[in-house]
């Protein structure tokens, strides 16, 4: 019997956009651009997936250069990946707030083998995207920043959520992390008639960024929200 950990490996060994972008947008696949991407990847999932069990679903928006844009895990920096996970990388050294806020959030729910033993986490469009600025630099960028790219994006995002629907997931209630992301998921579900309810919690780099002092509270009101 395939576990959950041989479909997500598989999955993400197949990710790739072929479509084109708006100018000035480009997608970074994590898992072409460094070598140790695949394996660490594959470490991590082996590790905590390594069963046929159901799992909930945690939406994010899409991975950030620091975060699952360099580990291939989402919301995992390598800081979190080798003090929480025990996998050491060594071709990249990387801290993204969101990871900080999550990791404290799998300390209190019990660890991260109770998480990941009942939670995946992953995104509607699971690479990387970067906007050109007018300096020449590559940040950061969401698949719902511009209408012109939701559009290009939106076919792709449709089939990988199905794809990962199929892995194995619990479409009853999911989790979708962000005001914003959570509207867009909406439209997405609309159309692709995935996901019976869909609870909206604080995206953790808004928490982190804006409501540092109150993180414990809404560690709490994440909590509570996968007991429901």
């Amino acid at each position: 019997m395939r576990t959950i950990a041989d479909k997500i490996i598989a999955f993400n060994n197949q990710l790739e956009y072929r479509s084109e972008l708006p100018k000035g947008f480009r997608v970074v696949n994590p898992f072409v651009e460094n070598p140790e991407t695949m394996p660490v990847m594959e470490a991590f999932y082996q590790k905590y997936y390594n069963d046929p069990n159901r799992r909930g679903f945690i939406i994010g928006i899409n991975p950030g250069r620091h975060g699952a844009g360099v580990t291939g895990i989402p919301f995992t920096d390598t800081k979190r990946l080798e003090s929480v996970c025990g996998i050491r990388m060594e071709s990249a050294h990387t801290h993204e707030i969101s990871s900080v806020f999550i990791y404290d959030l799998i300390e209190a729910y019990g660890g991260a083998d109770s998480f990941y033993n009942r939670f995946y986490i992953n995104s509607p469009f699971p690479l990387a995207i970067t906007r050109e600025t007018k300096n020449g630099q590559w940040l950061n960028a969401n698949y719902y920043d511009d209408k012109e790219l939701f559009n290009a994006v939106k076919p792709f995002m449709i089939k990988s959520l199905q794809k990962q629907v199929a892995m194995g997931l619990d479409t009853s209630r999911v989790y979708i992390l962000g005001k914003k992301n959570a509207s867009f998921i909406r439209t997405l579900n609309r159309e692709a008639k995935l996901f019976d309810q869909m609870v909206e919690l604080e995206h953790p780099r808004y928490i982190q960024q804006y409501r540092s002092k109150e993180q414990a509270a809404y560690i709490d009101k994440y909590l509570k929200a996968f007991e429901g």
